[in-house]
């Protein structure tokens, strides 16, 4: 299983979901931490936006990972939202985006955090995978796909 797959619970995919901006995303990702991670949804929020300022998160293809380093968490979490129509997110190839996973990890764990960036930035790259992915309509669907990773890439 992927490390991205071990880090993302069905309980913290949400699917279909409206945003009309990118401050509306990074305010989802922080209650669905704080729902079931007991965080502050604003301090998660904060934490993400603020990684948003040092540069854009968004990778291309339809697609970003925002994500933050947070102290006092235990181990690395995942979420994992699909918005209904993308919205603006800065991305290089200029595309709005309509995929976001968005990773925290502990503070002090900057080569799990750097892990789990490249797994995260090798799934997206792939086409099959992001097919794949796009193509389940319920969070079982998606933490399948994140978990049959890399085999789906190993398709070639």
């Amino acid at each position: 299983m992927s490390r991205v797959a071990a880090a993302l619970a069905t309980s913290r995919i949400r699917l279909a979901f409206s945003a009309a901006s990118k401050s509306q995303v990074l305010d989802e990702a922080g209650r669905l931490f704080a729902a079931h991670e007991g965080w502050e949804p604003a301090y998660v929020t904060e934490r993400l936006a603020a990684r948003e300022r040092v540069g854009s998160t968004g990778l291309g293809q339809g697609v970003a990972i925002p994500h933050a380093r947070l102290q006092g968490l235990r181990r690395a979490v995942a979420a994992f939202i699909r918005l209904d129509s993308p919205v603006a997110f800065d991305a290089p190839d200029g595309k709005p985006v309509s995929d976001f996973l968005v990773l925290l990890v502990p503070e002090d764990a900057a080569e799990e955090h750097l892990q789990l960036l490249a797994e995260a930035a090798e799934m997206f790259n792939d086409r099959r995978f992001r097919d794949l992915l796009r193509r389940q309509s319920d969070a079982p669907g998606v933490q399948r796909a994140f978990a049959q990773w890399p085999a789906v890439a190993g398709a070639h």
